[in-house]
């Protein structure tokens, strides 16, 4: 099994590195990416747990565009993750998440809701490398009991058009694309049936785009096939994976439940392959 997309306690997921490795290995997953949203801060440990599990680690990210006011989630793979500059740019992202956070409980308590923001956000002021989401304001909003679980917490308040909801300040796709190839990465445009905006992925494809994850637990066989047309079309590799999360907001009930074909995953490491070897050679020929 080859699983692509993880999160952890670095992000939203419910795992620390070590368990989501357990998890996953005992899965029967042989390569694993960790791919948290707008941090590498479980990288290191995942890839230390992976080393000593034999699994093969694949370093990653999810990060975040905006258009139009809604998110575009774009995954990095062989990222170099001590790149400065995608540092200083992840750091900027986790910034605006705690101000998102912190304006979104402030909205459920002029709503009759007093979340405890401290308390909240505790976890990623204690730990910079952390990033802090709507998930966390859900999990807030079920222990206080102002829902039965987080699918109703989101629904309910946090998703947009409901009460609590406020839109994402960041970058353009184009420009996220670009800071992972500045890390030596990948970029694959993240479970696009959830997007619902297929008319984007040209330009996407024209601005550095090099895969579609076709392969997501929110996919069925329909939409993984329309996302395989679309990448052969534009010239695109395909990416895929569960996107466990650990927790009954998401689909996918363990690591692996989604696994990439091996013959898709060697095309991705042929095209990391290529696109090091070209910048390489951009690097030394003047």
């Amino acid at each position: 099994m080859i699983d692509l997309h993880t999160h952890t306690t670095a992000s939203d997921g419910r795992c620390t590195p070590e368990e989501l490795v357990a998890r996953a290995a005992a899965a029967g997953v042989r390569v694993l990416a960790v791919t948290d949203h707008d941090t590498v801060g479980g990288c290191a440990r995942a890839a230390a747990a992976c080393a000593a599990a034999a699994v093969e680690f694949v370093p990653g990210i999810e990060i975040t565009a905006v258009v139009d006011g809604g998110d575009v989630h774009l995954l990095g793979y062989f990222i170099d993750t001590q790149a400065a500059s995608l540092g200083s740019f992840l750091a900027e992202q986790r910034r605006r998440r705690v101000e998102r956070v912190r304006r979104m409980i402030g909205r459920l308590h002029a709503l009759g809701i007093p979340l405890d923001a401290d308390a909240i956000l505790r976890p990623g002021l204690e730990d910079t490398a952390k990033a802090v989401g709507r998930p966390w304001i859900a999990r807030a909003l079920v222990a206080g009991g102002h829902a039965a679980d987080m699918r109703e917490a989101f629904e309910r308040w946090l998703v947009r058009g409901r009460p609590a909801f406020e839109p994402r300040i960041g970058p353009a796709p184009a420009e996220v694309v670009e800071r992972i190839h500045q890390a030596r990465g990948l970029a694959s445009l993240a479970h696009p049936a959830l997007l619902d905006h297929d008319e984007w992925i040209p330009d996407l494809a024209g601005a550095g785009l090099d895969a579609i994850e076709a392969y997501h637990s929110a996919h069925d066989e329909t939409a993984t096939r329309r996302y395989l047309a679309l990448a052969a079309r534009h010239g695109l590799a395909v990416s895929g994976g569960s996107d466990y999360h650990a927790d009954e907001a998401h689909d996918a009930k363990r690591p692996g439940s989604v696994t990439l074909p091996a013959d898709a995953y060697a095309a991705l490491v042929r095209r990391r392959a290529a696109t090091r070897a070209s910048a390489s050679g951009s690097d030394t020929s003047s």
